[in-house]
């Protein structure tokens, strides 16, 4: 293999990173071991005044992001050529360049390019922050802005997250094919989400905060009215007694251990052309990993607590993308603020997609797989979605439902 080749096409992305004329790498033809995994596209993006590569792993029916300084980066994309992909095109604003493996062989093909521009490299977006004007009677109900009308510095870090779950759920409630989508946000809390995603659309959206407790439905109630937020109320409940039915997008934002899973299977059974959660606590996994009998390799990882917790989590929220896959939905799992302000920070997002799940035996083989793997018996979310039994086989043993 020419390994001078390799070097050369990193040394050219290296070059485009630095001098600010990437536009974008994207490798395809991939053999590796890793099931659905197509395409992975690359970008430049600067977070926090710090200059990575964004990779997009582009899986049958989920997209993953990951983040990487360069040094990472350039490690990652020279296993990737060496060893997974046969194929890479790297877009400048100057030229394209196109690698080609076949075998040991190595060709590179550059053709000029004129005219084109770079795209922008801002990640954090702080010029397209939707909560602009702060003087909002919500915004003062909530604690996060004094009588003055401005941010109280206490309440800096709430008001970033905010601006930042807005901009993340607003451009997926604007996707949905709906004149004026119906949104429920279960286990609402206080509805920080929810007045200012209201106030971000401008009324354009009927929102429904469920809450267990009364007094932050009454609280809630309240501040929408004085806010003039006719579209926006909380009712008392639990997730699963809420009829949901003709719901458009189901939010579950930090709902503790299964509730998330209540919030999933009611936006499963509505049918719902969104669904977005961010999990906490990993309690139902957690219990069976440590009771179970995982793979003997795996008791390293296992042994201390701390690493058990985060096995748990990612085996949960795992589990959950398949069994949403499962459900005709296409699923992407993302870091959706930064673990400064809180660590259970991964966000889940599945939008309805008729072509995905297709391949029922290939994912439930993938879910049996994985619980006979860490020593699971059963998913929650397994039981509200009335899956048989069969998905506990373990390694090669007959999966259905």
């Amino acid at each position: 293999m020419s390994t001078e080749r390799i070097e050369e096409f990193l040394g050219t992305v290296k070059s485009a990173f630095a001098g600010n004329t990437l536009v974008g790498l994207k490798l395809g033809g991939y053999h590796g071991a890793e099931p659905d995994l197509k395409t992975i596209d690359v970008k430049k993006i600067v977070a926090k005044g710090t200059e990575k590569f964004s990779f997009t792993f582009h899986y049958k029916t989920r997209d993953i992001i990951k983040n990487h300084i360069q040094p990472e980066a350039l490690g990652l994309l020279r296993a990737a050529l060496r060893d997974e992909f046969r194929s890479a095109r790297l877009a400048t604003t100057e030229f394209d360049l196109t690698y080609e493996r076949n075998g040991d062989k190595v060709r590179l093909k550059r053709n000029e390019i004129a005219g084109r521009a770079a795209p922008s490299t801002g990640h954090d977006r702080a010029k397209n922050r939707p909560l602009t004007v702060t003087d909002k009677p919500y915004l003062h109900a909530l604690g996060i802005t004094g009588k003055d009308g401005q941010v109280r510095n206490d309440a800096q870090d709430k008001f970033r997250q905010i601006n930042k779950m807005v901009e993340i759920f607003a451009p997926l409630i604007q996707a949905i094919k709906a004149e004026k989508p119906r949104i429920v946000d279960m286990g609402a809390g206080k509805g920080y989400l929810d007045f200012a995603l209201y106030d971000y659309l401008d009324g354009n959206a009927e929102i429904i905060g469920v809450e267990l407790r009364d007094k932050l439905v009454a609280d809630g109630n309240a501040t929408a009215a004085v806010s003039g937020f006719a579209g926006l109320s909380f009712v008392p409940g639990t997730i699963l007694d809420y009829d949901a039915a003709g719901v458009d997008a189901v939010i579950a934002l930090h709902a503790c251990d299964t509730a998330t899973d209540d919030a999933i299977y009611q936006g499963i059974k509505a049918g719902a052309a969104l669904i977005a959660v961010a999990p906490c606590c990993h309690k139902q996994i957690r219990r069976q990993m440590e009771a179970g009998k995982p793979a003997t390799e795996l008791g390293v990882l296992l042994r201390h607590g701390i690493f058990l917790e985060r096995q748990a989590e990612m085996v949960t929220d795992t589990l959950r993308a398949l069994l949403l896959e499962l459900s005709g939905y296409r699923v992407k799992v993302f870091e959706f603020v930064s673990d400064a302000h809180t660590p259970k920070n991964n966000l889940i997002v599945a939008e309805k997609d008729g072509r995905a799940g297709r391949d029922r035996d290939a994912v439930l083989r993938q879910i049996a797989e994985t619980k006979a793997l860490f020593g699971v018996e059963r998913h929650y979310l397994e039981g509200l979605l009335g899956l048989g039994v069969l998905l506990t086989s373990p390694f090669g043993g007959e999966v259905g439902a």
